[in-house]
């Protein structure tokens, strides 16, 4: 559960977002293109509800953006496919409708996509209810209204028969994850000891890269309890680092905490804390950006598809990583060297340390918005406002990736190669995914 204040401000958020619906049925007529932001927002309330862990996440908001991106791509022919670039992508066909929206089709077919994936999508019929009402109160016709319904309901269809292919529902029934005998594996930590998150997602079929170890990072510096050894100097800079925090390092660590699922305990009661993930903020940030760059409607579905999809190779790439090396946590690693009461100021999560996966999604995202958008787009950062936490502003995608990077030495969560190598992996993903658009032309959105 979340505290009172979290509530309020969700529901603030909600309200806004009301507003903003409101809003479009003024004249003059708000433009679609501020509305993805809500629809998208959306999943990640449900998300949210459904305690969805990052990885999960990140399947949830590719597939949800592409069938979008689908519809926007048979309509503008300046908009490449998906078809284009991710292996194997079906042909999917436009449902033969008439007096279709593309624009509201497309809004829609985010929120129908994710209602069919997400555990509790029923949740966002309500959602969908709202687009309806203010759609006719914008003086859409009950035509255009029904047949941009029928044409998101025809691709999300499709989209979610294709996603059904990836293994997602085979996972449950691989092998589960037993901890590895050995002082320098990876081990539950408190306070719950949760078990392994998706230890089998190296399974999942990527979007873009060719396979999950093609990414593959240096090894992570060996355990080892000599005093002279690299690893214990890496375990004593996390100890060092967070016994001494400044306030600013303490604002930068929760800012990009993006724990979906953290646990309090008090005696015999234990109180959960939800937050969105780390690409549920990473797609918070493409809207802002998406939004003060003022794109086209059909540009701004194509770089949130492009950053969703990104999220997920992502995440398959450092997941593999993850259960490769098996790496203990700092937190474990200290109380046993230094000191055995020491907490990290951060939670840590239920999985292996190596690499972090923050500094690889958070660095993969970065370069594609880079490419799109340029390296100087000064935007405000609020997706943390809603629980509590104040905006943080950048001049660059880059610097705000480099931020949340170093986030995890300061929440006690990650060791500094962790942190160093996991970049380099988001940056060479990143970079590989800009070759594949690059191969077919795809130019940036901006001038200089």
């Amino acid at each position: 559960m979340m505290s009172q204040q979290s509530y309020k401000s969700i529901l603030s958020l909600l309200f806004t977002y009301l507003i903003s619906l409101n809003a479009w049925a003024s004249k003059p007529k708000v433009t679609p293109e501020l509305y993805i932001q809500p629809a998208i927002f959306s999943l990640s309330m449900v998300m949210l509800h459904d305690v969805v862990n990052p990885p999960a996440a990140s399947r949830f908001y590719t597939y949800s953006l592409l069938s979008a991106h689908v519809i926007v791509a048979n309509a503008n022919k300046a908009i490449v496919h998906p078809k284009a670039y991710i292996k194997g992508f079906p042909n999917i066909a436009l449902p033969s409708v008439q007096n279709a929206n593309v624009q509201l089709a497309a809004l829609y077919s985010i929120v129908e996509t994710g209602k069919l994936l997400l555990p509790s999508g029923f949740q966002l019929e309500a959602d969908q209810q709202k687009m309806l009402v203010q759609w006719e109160k914008d003086g859409y016709t009950a035509e255009v209204i029904q047949g941009s319904i029928d044409m998101a309901k025809g691709v999300a269809q499709q989209v979610v028969a294709w996603a059904k292919t990836d293994g997602y529902l085979k996972l449950s029934t691989l092998r589960r994850y037993r901890p590895i005998k050995g002082e320098g594996y990876w081990y539950p930590t408190p306070p719950a000891y949760m078990e392994a998150v998706e230890p089998n997602w190296r399974t999942i079929r990527p979007m873009i890269i060719d396979s999950a170890a093609q990414f593959k990072p240096s090894p992570p510096v060996p355990y080892s309890l000599d005093t002279s050894s690299s690893y214990y100097q890496l375990t004593k800079e996390v100890f060092t680092v967070g016994k001494n925090l400044s306030q600013e390092q303490r604002v930068i660590a929760a800012f990009w905490d993006c724990n979906p699922f953290a646990v309090n305990t008090a005696g015999h009661m234990a109180i959960g804390f939800k937050k969105i993930s780390p690409g549920g903020h990473w797609m918070n940030i493409t809207s802002i950006a998406a939004n003060k760059a003022k794109l086209p409607f059909e540009q701004s579905i194509m770089l949130h598809s492009l950053v969703a999809t990104t999220l997920m190779d992502a995440f398959i790439s450092c997941w593999d990583e993850k259960y490769r090396s098996n790496r203990i946590r700092p937190e474990t690693a200290i109380n046993r060297i230094f000191d055995v009461r020491w907490q990290p100021l951060l939670q840590t999560p239920p999985f292996p340390e190596y690499t972090s996966g923050h500094s690889v999604i958070s660095t993969a995202s970065a370069e594609i918005l880079t490419y799109f958008l340029g390296d100087n787009l000064a935007y405000t950062d609020d997706s943390e406002i809603y629980f509590d936490l104040q905006p943080r502003s950048f001049t660059s995608f880059r610097q705000a990736a480099n931020e949340a990077a170093i986030s995890r030495l300061y929440g006690g969560i990650h060791y500094r190669d962790a942190i160093e190598n996991g970049q380099m992996q988001g940056k060479q993903i990143g970079n590989f995914i800009l070759g594949r658009l690059q191969v077919l032309k795809i130019k940036p959105f901006y001038r200089d």
